[in-house]
């Protein structure tokens, strides 16, 4: 059935309702006063929240319910819309009310052609906020045809802070010292398994609302988007990258792995489908830093946005979600500018501008283990020469000096929650 005005009075009527009961979290975001936003990040990683909490504020303000105008463009009744309808939000509006709205549009990337629409809207001078799930509402061509009206802020399930304080759990002064130590440590262990998608929190079977969301994720934002008719290979590709997180691994050793299980596909395809998953903020990866462009371009080291996407693939594995939430932790500060680094050695990540490695060991108990990971900085020491080297572990905490370098081990707990920096200062 067609989209009607009819059917936008209705959603408009039904988002003031939404937004005039909506109760929020302890999310923090610094929104621009006069700023015009486009968030953009994994399904469920929280970016309703973020329209939902400048609502908030504007009505704190002293706006009026009735000038917002709330749109979900998952919703079924809008599943036949183009972008020649974007005009009947407008008109239903003014059929309901006086005066200029206040847009919030959730998932408007579902509508091609949004991007027109959303400039339009900036020329005319409205307060619009936006939120999408596909890293191409970024790219340069639509960058473009925004001309810069628009703010993009990525947004990313918790963070461990955020994880804690959405549990209500209180970081005193000296926390580390604190009777919250062991509160902190036992949450942890769930955030390390499971992730931190802020809905996660309400649900008792995890994994069942992680295989959902993974499947809305591949089915969605993946498949139907991309018009994907190998599936199954598409499927294999992704967890064949879940099996080999920590990794470096090629297009061509994931294409013979997917092929190796009777599945035709090729490069190309494999390629697109890596991609497409990145598109829809499922997985990120990091290139060389040794490498030569072709080689960056076609061996990476792939991860998950979230550990628990990461672990409906994989069953007592511990060290592979311990860097994967490492690097989650990074990606979010550095993007493009973290690396890993092989070539005579292994370092997992490397921030050029911090002049930074950091190894990442489960634990450091085992004699070769621990001389495999200091033998790795001590050897990238001498081919760039680095000013901080560490280890972060899942629970050791101690200096080791070896050969003039100070390498610091560091628990995963404190470096999240910012006790030690990425230079391994004690902050």
């Amino acid at each position: 059935m067609a989209v009607n005005i009819e059917t936008f009075r209705e959603l408009i009527s039904e988002g003031q309702e939404i937004l005039s009961k909506v109760q929020l979290y302890n999310r923090p975001f610094e929104f621009e006063e006069n700023g015009r936003y486009v968030f953009v990040g994994v399904r469920q990683a929280g970016k309703s929240y973020m329209l939902f909490k400048r609502a908030k504020m504007l009505l704190d303000s002293g706006h009026a319910i009735r000038e917002m105008v709330y749109v979900d463009f998952d919703d079924e009744r809008l599943l036949n819309m183009d972008a020649d309808d974007f005009d009947l939000i407008l008109q239903a509006y003014g059929s309901l009310h006086e005066g200029t709205p206040i847009l919030l549009f959730d998932e408007i990337q579902n509508v091609n052609g949004w991007e027109h629409f959303a400039r339009r809207l900036a020329n005319r001078k409205f307060m619009v906020y936006i939120t999408g799930s596909n890293a191409k509402m970024l790219a340069r061509d639509i960058q473009t045809t925004l001309g810069g009206r628009y703010i993009s802020a990525d947004v990313f399930p918790y963070a461990f802070n955020e994880y804690l304080s959405a549990q209500n759990i209180v970081l005193p002064d000296k926390w580390e010292y604190s009777q919250n130590r062991d509160e902190i440590r036992r949450a942890l262990e769930q955030y390390y398994k499971w992730g931190g998608f802020p809905e996660l929190l309400l649900f008792q079977n995890k994994r069942k609302w992680l295989n959902d969301l993974y499947e809305k994720i591949l089915l969605g934002d993946i498949i139907l988007r991309n018009k994907i008719k190998n599936e199954l290979a598409l499927r294999l590709a992704i967890k064949h990258l879940a099996e080999s997180v920590m990794h470096p691994i090629s297009l061509n050793r994931l294409t013979n792995l997917v092929k190796g299980t009777g599945v035709n596909t090729n490069v190309t395809s494999i390629g697109d489908y890596l991609q497409f998953a990145s598109d829809a903020f499922m997985i990120f990866h990091l290139q060389n830093y040794a490498s030569k462009f072709v080689e960056k371009e076609t061996v990476k080291k792939y991860y998950f946005t979230d550990n628990g996407l990461l672990s409906i693939f994989l069953s007592g594995t511990e060290s592979p979600l311990l860097e994967n939430l490492c690097a989650i932790h990074l990606y979010r500060q550095f993007k493009e500018g973290l690396y890993y680094y092989k070539n005579g050695t292994d370092v997992d990540f490397y921030i050029p501008e911090q002049e930074s490695a950091i190894q990442v060991s489960y634990s450091l108990s085992d004699k070769s283990t621990e001389e495999r990971e200091i033998e790795g900085l001590v050897k990238f020491n001498r081919v760039v020469g680095l000013k901080h080297l560490m280890i972060v572990t899942y629970d050791e905490e101690r200096v080791i000096e070896v050969k003039g370098l100070t390498i610091r081990v560091v628990p995963v707990w404190k470096w999240l929650l910012g006790k030690y920096d990425n230079q391994g200062k004690n902050t």
